[in-house]
């Protein structure tokens, strides 16, 4: 048995399909096709999940690619595209908490066929199957039950964002929400990594993810997998989730936290952020938007992390469009010599920067690659900033 590394971004939102929206808070530019070129050709990942494969303008574009032979079945569930890309189909729900707030939880399918059954679950409890994440009139043991009923796996989307995260917005505890035992994995999310995480205990035992939750074409892989399988294909990853017959997530990448768009405390009213453990911002006012940060600090059971064995390293990673002074034209360049955006962020040499972009872009493009900057932290909707030390 020979293992391999590939890499997965298992949350990538479609904008629209067939002139209808989709995901409305997305890109238009954001198609079937358009994430299928994309994912693979400019930014080099191996396997995907549409997250609003089960809403019918999606299903409707599989078959059709099925019937021509573009997307082929995978015996063990998954769809390779002509390109090389495995793609899964999948489900954005909302579930109210037990008693404030609501969160996304996100549901995968290996099958057309299992997706287009749940979509039918789905129609009972949803007002409309065709956008994405929309509230469903159920609770999420519910829709734990129903997802692993059709072979599907359970994943809790963004948990510790203000915005639709368990931890953020609904509890403080998995078990008050969701069956621990049917999780088959937790999304980091934007502004948290395993540092953050892994002061919460209950969470040992849970493989964490680190997808994208694309908007927007450029915004895929911004956070992304490496796993260790044997092949690609949908069961192969459900035993790297459960870690089971030497399959894993072997590392994490993703931002470092101060960049993402809530990790600290934000005023609403004068637009700072707020000062660690304040019960109001120094302008006074009580109005904000609570950072992950500030939350984890009063649900975290320990004020360092304690890895379980098992946890992969998270790796600082920061995209090319983020770098200041890297525009289009500068990463077009580079996809001329590296072929895509993964082999310049994993394997771009100082040198080969400096003969490709120049001796002042190239050092800056490789410390960003490699977490070797200084950040000013975001909050509130507001992506942080990356400085270059001098």
């Amino acid at each position: 048995m020979t293992m391999r590394t590939y890499y997965g971004d298992f949350h990538i939102h479609v904008g629209g399909s067939h002139g209808h929206p989709v995901k409305i808070t997305a890109s238009r530019d954001l198609t079937v096709e358009k994430i299928l070129s994309y994912s693979r050709l400019r930014k080099g990942l191996d396997v995907i999940t549409l997250i609003d494969g089960v809403c019918t303008g999606v299903r409707e574009e599989i078959e059709h690619l099925l019937q021509a032979g573009t997307l082929t079945p995978l015996s063990k569930g998954g769809y390779r595209h002509g390109n090389g890309l495995v793609v899964f189909l999948g489900a954005e729900v909302e579930v109210n908490g037990p008693q404030r707030g609501a969160a996304h939880f996100g549901c995968w399918f290996g099958s057309l066929a299992a997706a287009a059954d749940f979509a039918k679950w789905l129609a009972t409890v949803q007002k409309n199957v065709s956008l994405s994440s929309q509230k469903a009139h159920t609770n999420a043991q519910t829709l734990q039950k129903e997802t692993h009923t059709r072979g599907g796996l359970f994943i809790v989307h963004h948990a510790f964002t203000p915005h639709k995260g368990l931890y953020g917005n609904c509890v403080s505890k998995l078990g008050e929400m969701v069956d621990y035992d049917g999780v088959d994995g937790l999304e980091l999310g934007l502004s948290a990594d395993t540092e953050m995480a892994d002061r919460v205990r209950e969470l040992q035992n849970i493989t964490f993810l680190s997808n994208s939750d694309a908007h927007s074409l450029p915004k895929i892989g911004r956070e992304y997998n490496a796993l260790t399988l044997e092949q690609i294909n949908f069961e192969e990853v459900r035993l790297a989730l459960h870690r089971q017959n030497g399959r894993g997530v072997i590392r994490n990448f993703g931002l470092h936290p101060f960049l993402g768009k809530y990790y600290r405390t934000y005023c609403l009213d004068c637009g700072q952020l707020w000062e660690l453990g304040a019960n109001h911002c120094l302008c006074g006012s009580q109005h904000k938007v609570t950072g992950v940060f500030d939350r984890l600090a009063t649900i975290q059971d320990d004020s360092k992390a304690i890895h379980p064995p098992h946890r992969p390293p998270y790796v600082w990673q920061i995209p090319l469009e983020f770098i200041p002074g890297v525009g289009e034209k500068t990463i077009q360049k580079l996809l001329r010599v590296f072929g895509n955006e993964m082999n310049i962020l994993q394997r771009a040499t100082l040198e080969q920067l400096n003969q490709i972009v120049g001796d002042k872009l190239g050092p800056q493009i490789f410390q960003a690659c490699h977490g070797k900057v200084e950040f000013v932290p975001g909050g509130g909707g507001i992506y942080g900033r990356i400085l270059f030390p001098s």
